[in-house]
């Protein structure tokens, strides 16, 4: 299984950019595909999840600024994120996981993000 993520860099305060990670190698389709983010010094946090029969979760950093999609004929997931500000820098990981059997969690290597004011 492979996760690629794309879409991280430099962005301005204010700014809207959209990640986006490609699943490959997946056989068992039903799944929670995930963001999660690693600012310096802190632990990794949820940023937000949705389901294959798309149930969204949002964490409280991305509650009404961030969006969270995927296309399960494409194994793909995205996240508009809104009105960034310097304390979302962070790394963003992309995770596909499947909590009944057989049960796996994958995760990409990640994206950086950095938010300038």
């Amino acid at each position: 299984v492979q996760l690629v993520e794309s879409g991280g860099g430099l962005v301005q305060a204010g700014g809207s950019p959209r990640l986006s990670c490609a699943a490959s190698g997946i056989v068992y389709t039903a799944n929670v595909m995930a963001w999660y983010r690693q600012a310096p010094g802190k632990q990794r946090e949820l940023v937000a999840s949705v389901s294959s029969g798309g149930t969204t979760k949002y964490g409280d950093s991305a509650e009404g600024r961030f969006t969270i999609s995927r296309d399960n004929a494409k194994n793909t997931l995205d996240l508009q994120m809104n009105s960034l500000e310097p304390d979302d820098t962070a790394v963003y990981y992309c995770n596909v996981k499947r909590p009944m059997t057989p049960t796996y969690s994958y995760w990409g290597k990640g994206t950086l993000v950095t938010v300038s004011s």
